[in-house]
Formats: C-alpha cells, sequence, structure tokens
C-alpha cells in the first residue's frame, strides 16, 4: 500500500466503510460507522499490507484516518 486511494481501498475492503479521500480529514467520530473494533480490523489489516507492526498507542490518538494512513506508510 503505497497511495491514499490504495489506502481507502484497503478501509473500503477489510474494514467494511465506505469512505472516500475527501473522508481522510474528517475527525474518526464523523466517519459514519466508526468505532473502536474498526480501529483494531484497520491495524491489521495495515500490519498485513505493509508487511511491518504499527504502534497502538499511535493509532490509539490518531485524530483522522489521514493521521492514520501517515503512520502506516511513514518510513
Amino acid at each position: 500500500m503505497n497511495t491514499v486511494d490504495e489506502f481507502v481501498t484497503l478501509v473500503c475492503d477489510e474494514v467494511g466503510l465506505l469512505v472516500t479521500a475527501e473522508d481522510l480529514d474528517s475527525g474518526l467520530d464523523q466517519v459514519a460507522g466508526w468505532d473502536s473494533v474498526h480501529l483494531l480490523t484497520l491495524m491489521v489489516a495495515l500490519e498485513r499490507s505493509t508487511g511491518r507492526p504499527l504502534s497502538m498507542p499511535d493509532l490509539l490518538e490518531a485524530p483522522t484516518l489521514g493521521h492514520v494512513y501517515q503512520l502506516a506508510v511513514r518510513p
């Protein structure tokens, strides 16, 4: 996963939420249907997709899906 579009597709396919690139800047509490279980599901999908672990504390502090994306793609 290297692009925002791939991230959005992963969220839609793995988490089951219909989001768009425009939703990445919205607060997680503004994403329709979002809950904490989705964060765990997304974390596992991102780790599988990127092949590396992500920090749960960092993900818990992420205010937006865009921030989650940045955590997933940072070197």
